[in-house]
């Protein structure tokens, strides 16, 4: 069973290199998740300590799935919205290393997320998703309402357009 924990800026700069090789991993399986592929871990450090500083900066929270100590999974939340949104948080890069899949780490993950968030006063949640993908299929799993389709919102990784479905999930 994984260890889900959300992790500190500190915790996540000392962590940038397993979180690369997390998101660098997804790119290479075709995850749609802003980035083009070729994207290896190097590519991914920038993006991470980024992500660091956005925790540091209490804007966004990052959880993480460690299996035998090895980060396999993150998760965002991002909390920075506008002053008539306090209450929303943006789900953001599900991201679980393939060699983990299967094991419920997404699953995990998001129930770990909407926990945190609901501790930090957010009561409903949005998220894209890459339409058609893997990932698309979790979210209902798991409770989110699909609102709708954007055509054309995004790239594949490997290049061509990418359909987009947006979710939403209230938080008790």
């Amino acid at each position: 069973m994984p260890d889900i924990r959300a992790l500190s800026a500190e915790e996540a700069r000392a962590a940038i290199a397993d979180l690369a090789d997390v998101l660098a991993d997804c790119v290479a399986g075709g995850a749609s998740v802003g980035f083009m592929q070729p994207y290896g871990p190097d590519d991914a450090e920038p993006y991470w300590r980024d992500v660091a500083d956005a925790v540091g900066a209490g804007v966004s929270l990052l959880l993480v799935a460690e299996l035998e100590g090895r980060i396999v999974g993150t998760v965002q939340v991002g909390s920075a919205q506008m002053p008539n949104q306090p209450h929303r948080g943006d789900l953001k890069k599900l991201l679980v290393h393939r060699s983990a899949r299967g094991r419920g780490v997404a699953r995990l993950l998001m129930e770990a997320a909407e926990r945190e968030a609901a501790k930090h006063g957010k009561t409903l949640l949005v998220l894209d998703t890459a339409t058609g993908s893997d990932a698309e299929a979790i979210y209902p799993r798991l409770g989110w309402q699909r609102v709708g389709v954007i055509p054309d919102y995004a790239l594949w990784p490997q290049g061509g357009y990418c359909d987009t479905t947006l979710f939403y999930k209230r938080l008790a």
